[in-house]
């Protein structure tokens, strides 16, 4: 059914799934004037209910978007930002790559207008230093003339692969009067949300990691009070109303919120994707049962599994000592390389996985030291994780023996 074992990168769906996205897709293509106009509008509104029901957040508040990569673009770029050139973008070291390079372009194009900071985390540490070192960056933004607009921050970050304190953030975010834009790209289906107690000014969370939902598909939340901020989508569509005046949208099916219209229908995107949510997250439970259990089970998985990889490879898994940021799904166990071996080797050895062993495990550097982040998931258990350390075992071995001086695929 699936890949062995799985990175966490782009997520893997059931050939039941995938069997109801291309009855999507004919549906599609045998009348895509009467699907698309009339039929795909409540279609969507279904699916929007169950991811909503999920995350816990009403329905007028969430909506489909690509990825979490398309959705931190649709916030970044629809915030007004200030003429007199003070607005800061705060993130933290640990963000994706993407999104990073995001903030880089508006700063960019910015004209000066927007200025970034970056805070700066080393594992292993505590959740109080990291918040205490997000306090200590907005001080200084304000020491320094600048004013801290918006924090953008994950819940699992994805090099390495932990639990960051988002509660904590956005709860700070909240006192300091900073829009918070969560980045949950690994979030939905691994970790327990209640968005309307956390109140994050947005979230975005990918649907086809976890929850095994077709590529591409992620929501996007956005509370009430912040949807008028939301212009438009990326790109602009038929839903987006200018301060000039409304023209004319040749689609029939509108949804009363403007906010929820705006993001109905952009372009001629393949969407069937975000039509199997729905079904997705019932197959999810049908299969492994209830939340809780799936939570429980995935994240015990990624505690013992990682231990297990560990003592193979005679290492240790990337952890704090109040173990906060092990609380998720994936695992992160250190390389028996030196450094200089592994940034020679770390190419190598992954290009070795997916040709030669049929997995990938993504490998990188953190605080002087080379690590594998492994994903725990439901169809997973731990002799996996054996096989997984096997193969990194084998491989390191390999590169102590030379091999990885070879010609690359």
């Amino acid at each position: 059914m699936f890949a062995k074992p799985p990175t966490g990168s782009f997520g893997a769906t059931p050939r039941e799934i995938r069997n109801k996205l291309r009855q999507y897709q004919d549906r599609t293509e045998a009348a895509p004037d009467a699907f698309i106009r009339y039929e795909l509008p409540g279609i969507l509104n279904d699916n929007r209910d169950a991811i909503a029901k999920l995350l816990g957040a009403p329905t007028e508040t969430v909506v489909f978007v690509p990825n979490a990569t398309a959705g931190v673009n649709t916030v970044l770029r629809n915030i007004d930002w200030d003429d007199d050139c003070k607005d800061e973008i705060l993130y933290f070291s640990t963000i994706y790559g993407s999104c990073g390079k995001t903030i880089d372009y508006l700063v960019d194009s910015g004209r000066g207008r927007i200025s970034s900071r970056e805070v700066r985390i080393t594992y292993p540490c505590e959740d109080h230093e990291i918040i205490s070192s997000f306090v200590d960056a907005v001080e200084d933004s304000k020491r320094e003339g600048k004013r801290a607009k918006l924090c953008l921050f994950d819940t699992v970050s994805s090099l390495p692969g932990v639990r960051f304190p988002f509660e904590a953030i956005a709860k700070t975010c909240k006192e300091k009067g900073i829009l918070s834009l969560v980045d949950g790209a690994q979030g939905a289906g691994m970790l327990h949300f209640d968005l309307e107690a956390l109140d994050p000014d947005f979230f975005v969370s990918n649907c086809h990691k976890w929850l095994y939902v077709p590529r591409s598909c992620a929501v996007l939340y956005v509370p009430f009070r912040n949807q008028g901020l939301i212009a438009s989508t990326v790109p602009t569509s038929h839903g987006y109303i200018s301060k000039s005046g409304e023209r004319f949208n040749p689609l029939p099916r509108s949804h009363p919120i403007p906010f929820i219209n705006n993001f109905q229908f952009i372009g001629t995107s393949d969407t069937s994707a975000y039509l199997c949510v729905k079904d997705a997250i019932a197959w999810r439970e049908k299969t492994f049962g209830s939340e809780d259990e799936i939570i429980k089970y995935t994240h015990g998985l990624a505690r013992e599994g990682g231990k297990r990889v560990a003592q193979i490879l005679g290492t240790e898994v990337l952890d704090n000592k109040t173990g906060t940021i092990s609380r998720c799904a994936t695992t992160n166990v250190a390389l028996p390389l030196t450094l200089e071996q592994a940034s020679r080797a770390s190419a190598w050895m992954m290009e070795r996985m997916v040709f030669e062993y049929k997995t990938l495990i993504p490998l990188f550097t953190h605080n002087g030291r080379t690590w594998a982040r492994i994903s725990a998931q439901t169809y997973l258990d731990i002799e996996d994780f054996e096989w997984a350390g096997g193969v990194l075992r084998e491989l390191c071995e390999r590169v102590e023996k030379g091999e990885s001086t070879e010609v690359l695929y």
